[in-house]
């Protein structure tokens, strides 16, 4: 073989491996490049995340549009994601300066003006001004918005709103057709924090929920349905309300919130393996037991409103009946069921329809039903009811008396019906009790009427709440009770000076417990645990929502 062929042969086969080798180069470079900007992003986001925190979340809610859905929940993240034109102060309960610098009321109390704070920007970018109320305004009270729908925010605002008007830039005013006393309440909570109009415009009504955008403390950056809603800090944040900590090195960067509502045990379990910093609604077993631990703190957070309670429906045989509910609150040991399952020390009995730790709480309603068993039959022989053939359950018109109870599976429901059940059983009563998969579940029982006792609540400052509860002409008069004086009292107290309103609310719970419209359990209590590596934990004036912006990282 000459020289030359022996080249050629060897050019042939370099020729064959020379793209072969050129490949794999470009593979190499690029599995190079991929894992130094694997390296770089962990380390961006090592550095991003800061003092990062898990938060457990106890109700997984079936929606966390703050305008549009109504659970309690929602506000634990949305609170610092939104900021409002208002704020509570948690301590004093004093309105304060919130994305509005201050306001002013005209002399008949039907014009509100904001003056609005300059340079502040949604976590977008977008500047806010008079516009992005506007727009916040409209998609909760214009039923022409896209896609509208109601939701708490507009039971908020009350039946007297009549519209705004954009004065400038940075003025806003607000009209009603008759004084409302709560408004400054409504506008004060998150169900009325004001979003971005570009992140509105950007995605629907049922997007909107997953990318939601506000002024506040923090920023939404991920949630997963179900599984988690993650939080960062937003380091711009400088227009807060008086009562936010400053940001120092110590601050929470990054708020994972998980889910905790299948199984309260685990929520224990989760703290005492540092695998969440913060959860609430802790059973008060694992809150007793958790104080011994020196790794973890317990916050009993008192919760205003109405307290854990059953409706009693009026509009069903026998309930119907003033001398029968009375005598089943004489029937039932309110002591023993809050000894039972929360602990008196940890969570108060409840007297009424508003907690004892409320605005406009009267305390006269707390010497109305001591437990008397003695009355309780007295009342039932006043109506008739008689065991003809010794079962031990009473029979009204020959027929057999069976309430039936419908509970929400939350708030150690189950195991309060568990013991209402087994003490009526005692004095004749047969219960049947009904648990419902859902907050929806419940309130398509509720609108059916297809219960003798419906488990049911809200919560909040201002006594307005009774009102949806107890008008005669509300879609969510669960009780069916109709009463003109009272329908008089509740209108009354909504526009009414703050004097008024004391006698006005006084006089409605006692009405209401005078026809024992409500069996009343136990007032709530938030048994929050958290991290001993923690500091600054502080809520709302409503009870459920925390100040994320105050916590810290203590000092080491």
């Amino acid at each position: 073989m000459s020289v030359l062929e022996v080249r050629r042969k060897r050019k042939v086969r370099w020729g064959v491996w020379l793209p072969v080798l050129a490949v794999l180069t470009l593979a190499l470079i690029a599995c190079l490049l991929a894992i130094i900007g694997t390296l770089i992003s962990e380390e961006e986001k090592s550095k991003s995340s800061g003092n990062t925190l898990v938060y457990g979340l106890t109700l997984n809610p079936s929606g966390i549009d703050p305008h549009y859905n109504r659970s309690a929940e929602l506000g634990i993240p949305l609170y610092s994601v939104y900021d409002t034109l208002i704020y509570q102060h948690p301590q004093t309960r004093e309105f304060v300066s919130g994305l509005a610098d201050h306001w002013d009321v005209s002399a008949d109390g039907l014009t509100y003006t904001f003056y609005l704070k300059q340079g502040v920007k949604f976590h977008d970018g977008t500047v806010f001004d008079a516009n992005a109320v506007a727009v916040t305004f409209d998609r909760i009270t214009n039923q022409q918005y896209p896609d509208w729908r109601p939701g708490k925010a507009l039971d908020l605002i009350g039946p007297f709103y009549n519209g705004y008007k954009i004065v400038d830039d940075y003025t806003f005013q607000l009209f009603l057709t008759t004084p409302y006393a709560p408004l400054l309440d409504a506008l004060s909570q998150p169900y009325w924090g004001i979003a971005s109009p570009t992140a509105l415009a950007n995605w629907t009504v049922d997007t909107y929920q997953w990318h939601q955008v506000g002024t506040g403390p923090y920023k939404m950056v991920e949630v997963i349905p179900g599984d988690q809603i993650v939080l960062e800090r937003n380091k711009d944040y400088t227009w807060g309300p008086i009562f936010y900590a400053p940001q120092t090195e110590r601050s929470i960067d990054r708020i994972e919130f998980r889910f905790f509502d299948r199984d309260p045990a685990s929520r224990r379990v989760a703290l005492e393996a540092g695998d969440v910093g913060i959860v609430g609604e802790l059973p008060p077993t694992d809150a007793e037991a958790l104080l011994s631990n020196p790794n973890v703190q317990i916050y009993k957070q008192a919760i205003p409103g109405q307290p854990l309670q059953f409706y009693f429906n009026t509009s069903r045989p026998l309930v119907n009946d003033q001398r029968f509910r009375q005598a089943l609150l004489h029937a039932t040991n309110r002591a023993t069921i809050v000894d039972t399952v929360f602990f008196r020390d940890l969570s108060p009995m409840a007297y009424g329809p508003l907690a004892a730790i409320s605005p406009y709480y009267n305390p006269a309603v707390a010497e109305m039903y001591p437990n008397n068993l003695q009355r309780a039959r007295e009342l039932f022989e006043q109506i008739g009811l008689v065991d003809s053939d010794n079962d031990g359950i009473l029979e009204f018109n020959s027929s057999p008396v069976k309430l039936k109870i419908t509970i929400g599976g939350w708030g150690f429901l189950p195991e309060v019906a568990a013991l209402i059940q087994s003490q009526w059983r005692e004095i004749g009563i047969d219960v049947e009790i009904e648990q419902v998969a859902g907050f929806t579940a419940l309130q398509d029982v509720a609108t059916s009427g297809d219960y003798d006792l419906l488990s049911f609540e809200d919560f909040g400052l201002d006594p307005n709440i009774l009102n949806p509860a107890f008008l005669s002409t509300s879609t969510t008069n669960y009780t069916h009770y109709a009463d003109a004086e009272l329908d008089g009292w509740l209108t009354q107290a909504l526009s009414a000076d703050e004097a008024t309103r004391t006698t006005l609310y006084g006089q409605v719970q006692q009405r209401i417990m005078d026809q024992a419209l409500i069996l009343p359990i136990r007032d709530y209590v938030n048994l929050v645990g958290w991290s001993a590596n923690l500091e600054g934990l502080i809520f709302t004036g409503q009870g459920w929502w925390p100040l994320l912006a105050n916590l810290q990282v203590k000092a080491q």
